[in-house]
């Protein structure tokens, strides 16, 4: 049996002349947080939708949990989170009355589930969801999301609009859910979010995949700007020999420049030629985001 929990072979959907995904592929493995990360209209809301059968591909197959979610009906999006890119709530009821009413619908939930999750994240249950704010609306898809401990949740930007605390309380839920076994594939804008909980990363641009890999591999890929010191010259010839090395600037004992991807081999020109001290912050995310978007637009 495969260990994917999500599995996209080459989708396809069109709206009118638009090619929102365009042969896109993704893979999830079970129990992993999955960062799905990609800039307004690459294809990450469509996507959700179609993992959700809120929307189907004109082409391609899919396959959530082991089943394909437009066969896998009420059974199938019972065992899934989902908060929704969008809060649309009813705002003739409560907060608790809502939670309760979606509770009825997914079932084998604990009834502190709710209670304690508004408690967490700073939400009064006894208020009309017609008073929320865009970030306390947003609390109560997070409560709907992770209510009954789902196998499955697929949170798209759960951080949005809430304030810095409440984004960390919810990155600490994402972490103690993938503890207690849970599978997250997580939508977002905001990379730090992701570095701090991801162990994988799919990046789409233009309705395809651009990079998939464990966090730490990617940021691998990124530029580095790196500093040396030796206690001779600086070995400018070697340096440049370096093929992932440019912008490199040498003056008596010192050089500077950028390295794209494994550092490798400049590491072994440096260690070879007398260095004393080194500087290279390692990289983010973010970074490798950059240079995955600059690269695909260059082809």
């Amino acid at each position: 049996m495969s260990d994917d929990i999500i599995v996209c072979e080459q989708l396809r959907k069109r709206f009118g002349p638009v090619a929102a995904l365009d042969g896109l592929d993704v893979r999830a493995q079970a129990g992993c947080v999955v960062g799905f990360l990609g800039p307004n209209g690459s294809g990450k809301s469509t996507t959700i939708r179609i993992l959700l059968d809120l929307a189907r591909a004109d082409s391609g197959s899919v396959r959530v949990l082991g089943e394909d979610p437009r066969s896998g009906g009420p059974e199938l999006r019972r065992r899934i989170g989902y908060l929704p890119g969008e809060m649309r709530l009813d705002d003739r009821l409560r907060v608790d009355e809502t939670l309760r009413a979606w509770a009825r619908i997914r079932g084998n939930v604990d009834p502190g589930d709710a209670t304690r999750l508004c408690d967490r994240l700073g939400l009064d249950p006894s208020r009309h969801t017609r008073t929320l704010s865009t970030g306390n609306r947003r609390k109560v898809g997070l409560v709907g999301a992770f209510m009954g401990r789902p196998e499955l949740l697929v949170l798209d930007e759960p951080t949005a609009g809430v304030d810095p605390l409440v984004q960390v309380e919810i990155l600490d839920l994402i972490t103690e859910s993938r503890a207690d076994g849970a599978s997250v594939f997580l939508s977002s804008h905001v990379l730090s979010d992701v570095q701090r909980v991801a162990d994988e990363v799919v990046v789409i641009r233009a309705g395809r995949t651009v990079a998939t890999g464990d966090v730490d591999s990617l940021r691998r890929t990124a530029r580095q700007e790196f500093r040396a010191w030796f206690d001779r010259p600086a070995p400018e010839d070697a340096l440049r020999s370096v093929v992932t090395v440019s912008g490199l600037v040498v003056r008596d004992n010192e050089a500077h420049g950028v390295i794209e991807g494994d550092p490798a081999a400049l590491l072994a020109v440096l260690a070879a030629h007398g260095i004393t001290h080194l500087v290279m912050p390692e990289p983010d995310l973010e970074q490798a985001f950059l240079a995955f978007y600059e690269a695909a637009s260059n082809e």
